[in-house]
């Protein structure tokens, strides 16, 4: 049953997840869309970019709908979405607030000793490397599109893209702007021009 299923892939997931929520897409992405097929890399995608507008922690949001969306793609009711979503969001937090709870009660006792430190620095690298790959993953045809397909929105998104970039890491531009100003120029551009 896809609600059993839901469970174990996203406590799966909580378990093995350090980093916060942008290294948690990555996990998700592998097993929503690359090994249980639940939703397509598009929906996906779609899933990352409202789960980023949206208040709360990104990496809880996106198992929210992606619990959502997998139950609906496998034909329930979305009553039955709504509960995956539930199901999804409480099982991603499930273990990792257990095994907080206990290393808090060790790590105190424990915090100033050579091994947790080592422990502790090579995490900050698993870290690194899991956003890298979150990044990565999000660098696809879903999102920027393909130039041979449609080369206005593949230079539209590139441009969109770097523009942003530059601004937050020049200026410390405000992400909400970039997001506003993104938005009205992909609106105009294509439902206006196109």
């Amino acid at each position: 049953m896809i609600f059993w299923k839901l469970f174990c892939t996203f406590c799966k997931i909580g378990i093995f997840n350090f980093g916060g929520g942008y290294a948690m897409i990555a996990l998700i992405q592998n097993e929503v869309v690359e090994k249980n097929a639940w939703i397509t890399a598009a929906e996906f995608t779609d899933v990352v970019a409202t789960s980023q507008i949206t208040p709360g922690p990104i990496g809880i949001n996106v198992a929210t709908y992606s619990g959502y969306m997998a139950v609906t793609n496998a034909g329930y009711d979305p009553f039955f979405g709504v509960l995956g979503a539930l199901l999804a969001s409480f099982s991603v937090v499930l273990l990792p607030f257990v095994l907080m709870l206990l290393t808090c009660k060790y790590l105190s006792k424990y915090h100033s000793h050579p091994v947790v430190g080592a422990i502790l620095k090579a995490l900050k690298l698993v870290v690194v490397g899991l956003i890298a790959a979150a990044a990565v993953l999000l660098v696809n045809r879903e999102t920027f599109g393909s130039f041979s397909d449609s080369p206005l929105q593949f230079v539209l998104s590139v441009s969109l893209f770097a523009a942003a970039f530059f601004l937050s890491l020049k200026y410390k531009t405000n992400p909400i702007l970039l997001i506003l100003v993104s938005g009205i120029v992909g609106f105009f551009v294509y439902y206006c021009i196109a």
